[in-house]
Protein backbone atom coordinates (compact mmCIF):
# COMPACT_ATOMS: atom_id res chain seq x y z
CA UNK A 1 0.00 0.00 0.00
CA UNK A 2 1.44 3.56 -0.78
CA UNK A 3 0.77 6.38 1.83
CA UNK A 4 -0.53 9.48 0.36
CA UNK A 5 2.45 11.78 -0.19
CA UNK A 6 2.13 14.20 2.70
CA UNK A 7 2.00 11.42 4.73
CA UNK A 8 5.08 10.34 3.36
CA UNK A 9 6.44 13.74 3.09
CA UNK A 10 6.08 14.56 7.07
CA UNK A 11 7.44 10.73 7.79
CA UNK A 12 10.69 11.93 6.19
CA UNK A 13 11.03 14.97 8.20
CA UNK A 14 10.48 12.66 10.99
CA UNK A 15 13.59 10.67 10.21
CA UNK A 16 15.84 13.57 10.46
CA UNK A 17 15.00 14.25 13.81
CA UNK A 18 18.00 12.50 16.10
CA UNK A 19 17.12 8.70 17.35
CA UNK A 20 13.78 8.66 15.04
CA UNK A 21 14.03 5.71 12.51
CA UNK A 22 11.53 5.18 9.74
CA UNK A 23 8.93 3.04 12.04
CA UNK A 24 9.18 5.91 15.06
CA UNK A 25 8.11 8.11 11.97
CA UNK A 26 5.12 6.67 10.56
CA UNK A 27 3.60 6.19 14.29
CA UNK A 28 3.96 9.52 14.75
CA UNK A 29 2.74 10.79 11.56
CA UNK A 30 -0.49 8.61 12.29
CA UNK A 31 -0.86 9.89 15.80
CA UNK A 32 -0.83 13.32 14.12
CA UNK A 33 -3.67 12.68 11.90
CA UNK A 34 -5.75 11.42 14.61
CA UNK A 35 -5.16 14.02 17.20
CA UNK A 36 -8.04 17.10 17.20
CA UNK A 37 -6.81 19.81 15.08
CA UNK A 38 -6.66 22.10 17.95
CA UNK A 39 -4.25 20.59 19.39
CA UNK A 40 -2.43 20.04 16.42
CA UNK A 41 -2.77 23.67 15.23
CA UNK A 42 -1.11 24.44 18.39
CA UNK A 43 1.62 21.78 17.72
CA UNK A 44 1.99 23.53 14.68
CA UNK A 45 2.62 27.20 16.09
CA UNK A 46 4.94 25.71 18.80
CA UNK A 47 7.11 24.61 16.05
CA UNK A 48 6.76 27.76 14.45
CA UNK A 49 7.35 29.90 17.24
CA UNK A 50 10.33 28.14 18.36
CA UNK A 51 12.48 29.47 15.39
CA UNK A 52 11.08 32.85 15.42
CA UNK A 53 11.22 33.99 19.29
CA UNK A 54 13.94 31.84 20.71
CA UNK A 55 17.31 32.95 21.20
CA UNK A 56 21.00 33.39 22.80
CA UNK A 57 21.51 35.17 25.49
CA UNK A 58 23.56 38.38 25.10
CA UNK A 59 25.94 37.21 28.20
CA UNK A 60 26.05 33.30 27.75
CA UNK A 61 24.67 32.19 24.93
CA UNK A 62 22.09 30.23 26.76
CA UNK A 63 18.85 29.99 25.22
CA UNK A 64 15.94 32.20 26.36
CA UNK A 65 13.02 33.91 24.69
CA UNK A 66 14.66 37.67 25.85
CA UNK A 67 17.82 39.32 25.78
CA UNK A 68 19.23 37.34 29.02
CA UNK A 69 18.19 34.11 29.99
CA UNK A 70 16.58 33.90 33.48
CA UNK A 71 19.82 33.08 35.09
CA UNK A 72 21.64 35.93 33.91
CA UNK A 73 19.19 38.02 34.77
CA UNK A 74 19.04 36.56 38.13
CA UNK A 75 20.45 38.94 40.54
CA UNK A 76 21.19 36.29 43.36
CA UNK A 77 23.36 34.23 41.61
CA UNK A 78 27.10 34.51 41.76
CA UNK A 79 28.32 35.93 38.61
CA UNK A 80 32.18 35.83 39.32
CA UNK A 81 31.83 32.18 38.83
CA UNK A 82 31.12 30.88 35.45
CA UNK A 83 30.74 27.45 34.56
CA UNK A 84 31.64 26.76 30.91
CA UNK A 85 29.79 24.11 29.38
CA UNK A 86 28.84 22.54 25.84
CA UNK A 87 25.23 22.80 25.43
CA UNK A 88 22.66 24.27 26.53
CA UNK A 89 21.21 20.36 27.80
CA UNK A 90 23.90 20.64 30.09
CA UNK A 91 22.92 24.08 31.48
CA UNK A 92 19.39 22.34 32.32
CA UNK A 93 21.37 19.16 33.74
CA UNK A 94 23.49 20.91 36.24
CA UNK A 95 20.33 23.34 37.15
CA UNK A 96 18.70 19.88 37.83
CA UNK A 97 20.91 19.19 39.92
CA UNK A 98 20.77 22.20 41.90
CA UNK A 99 24.34 22.51 43.52
CA UNK A 100 25.95 25.28 41.22
CA UNK A 101 24.63 29.17 41.96
CA UNK A 102 27.06 30.86 39.39
CA UNK A 103 26.79 31.31 35.70
CA UNK A 104 27.15 29.68 32.95
CA UNK A 105 28.64 29.85 29.53
CA UNK A 106 27.84 28.24 26.39
CA UNK A 107 30.36 27.01 23.78
CA UNK A 108 26.98 25.48 20.93
CA UNK A 109 30.06 22.41 20.83
CA UNK A 110 33.27 21.28 21.48
CA UNK A 111 36.73 21.49 18.90
CA UNK A 112 36.39 18.71 16.63
CA UNK A 113 39.02 18.87 13.57
CA UNK A 114 36.66 15.64 11.84
CA UNK A 115 33.47 17.55 12.03
CA UNK A 116 35.09 20.98 10.91
CA UNK A 117 34.33 22.88 13.90
CA UNK A 118 37.44 24.67 15.12
CA UNK A 119 37.55 27.14 18.52
CA UNK A 120 36.09 29.79 15.84
CA UNK A 121 32.93 28.39 15.16
CA UNK A 122 31.98 28.49 19.20
CA UNK A 123 32.16 31.13 21.80
CA UNK A 124 35.26 31.25 23.24
CA UNK A 125 36.08 34.45 22.19
CA UNK A 126 33.39 35.83 24.33
CA UNK A 127 34.25 33.84 26.80
CA UNK A 128 37.59 35.63 26.89
CA UNK A 129 36.26 38.72 26.39
CA UNK A 130 33.86 38.02 29.02
CA UNK A 131 37.04 37.28 31.63
CA UNK A 132 38.63 40.28 30.64
CA UNK A 133 35.76 42.64 31.99
CA UNK A 134 37.16 41.26 35.75
CA UNK A 135 33.93 40.44 37.12
CA UNK A 136 34.78 36.64 36.44
CA UNK A 137 36.76 35.25 39.56
CA UNK A 138 37.05 31.38 38.92
CA UNK A 139 35.56 29.63 35.26
CA UNK A 140 34.77 25.94 35.93
CA UNK A 141 35.17 24.02 32.52
CA UNK A 142 32.02 21.32 32.37
CA UNK A 143 33.54 20.16 28.44
CA UNK A 144 32.44 16.42 28.27
CA UNK A 145 35.33 14.25 28.85
CA UNK A 146 35.55 13.09 25.46
CA UNK A 147 38.89 14.24 22.84
CA UNK A 148 37.14 16.93 21.35
CA UNK A 149 35.48 18.05 25.12
CA UNK A 150 39.12 17.87 26.61
CA UNK A 151 40.84 19.38 23.63
CA UNK A 152 38.41 22.08 23.94
CA UNK A 153 38.87 22.72 27.89
CA UNK A 154 42.82 22.67 27.28
CA UNK A 155 42.98 25.42 24.28
CA UNK A 156 40.26 28.00 26.71
CA UNK A 157 43.09 27.48 29.28
CA UNK A 158 45.77 28.52 27.02
CA UNK A 159 43.55 31.26 26.09
CA UNK A 160 43.14 32.17 29.83
CA UNK A 161 46.77 32.35 30.66
CA UNK A 162 47.72 35.34 31.94
CA UNK A 163 44.33 36.63 32.98
CA UNK A 164 43.36 36.96 36.80
CA UNK A 165 41.27 34.05 36.87
CA UNK A 166 41.42 30.69 38.52
CA UNK A 167 40.76 27.71 36.26
CA UNK A 168 39.21 24.20 37.35
CA UNK A 169 38.11 21.47 35.39
CA UNK A 170 35.13 18.93 36.08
Amino acid sequence: MKLPKIVEDLTASFEKLPGIGQRSAQRLAFYLLRVPQRDLDSFATSLTNLKKQTKLCSICHNLTDQDQCSICGDVSRDSSQVCVVESFQDVLALEKAGNFHGVYHVLHGSISPLNNIGPDELYIDTLVTRIKKGIVKEVILATNTSLEGEATALYIKQALTGLPVQISRI
